[in-house]
């Protein structure tokens, strides 16, 4: 009798969810990846490359479960069962103490395009990995100005 075990060594690889950009902010986030290249070229690698996987809608078709810059997002941290309310924002207008979260940092770059009831995996700074599920999204009001 052979008995066939999985390697524990080997991590199971989870589906990429699809993920929705808003076409107005592709330009602006393009320039920021590739200006992060010689600062933090591991982070802008992986905005890149979520560019290159999204699908790019005009505003007025952007799923207003989706996050974007601007949007308010739920998650739980599937490491430590904590929730968190974040707003994704551009570099200069994060705040950590109002939990204004800069897209140009790994968790920023995970949420970004995801939508309600996804999961996704992301390496924090110090190199952890960690899974997040978006629990809900909340969209600014256009009238914001910190919206953008």
């Amino acid at each position: 009798m052979t008995i066939h075990m999985s390697d524990p060594t080997r991590k199971r690889r989870m589906r990429h969810p699809k993920i929705v950009i808003n076409a107005d902010d592709l330009t602006h986030i393009e320039a920021l990846a590739e200006g992060a290249m010689q600062r933090n070229p591991a982070l802008a690698d992986r905005l890149l490359s979520e560019l290159g996987r999204a699908r790019i809608v005009k505003a007025q078709k952007m799923p207003t479960t989706a996050i974007g810059i601007g949007s308010t997002a739920s998650y739980i941290d599937g490491t430590t069962g904590q929730e968190r309310r974040v707003t994704l924002v551009y570099p200069e207008q994060a705040d950590i103490a109002r939990n204004r979260i800069s897209l140009m940092t790994p968790i920023g770059v995970a949420l970004l395009g995801l939508s309600e009831g996804d999961s996704f995996y992301w390496d924090t700074r110090d190199n952890q990995r960690r899974m997040l599920t978006v629990t809900r999204v909340e969209q600014a009001a256009a009238d914001d100005p910190e919206a953008n």
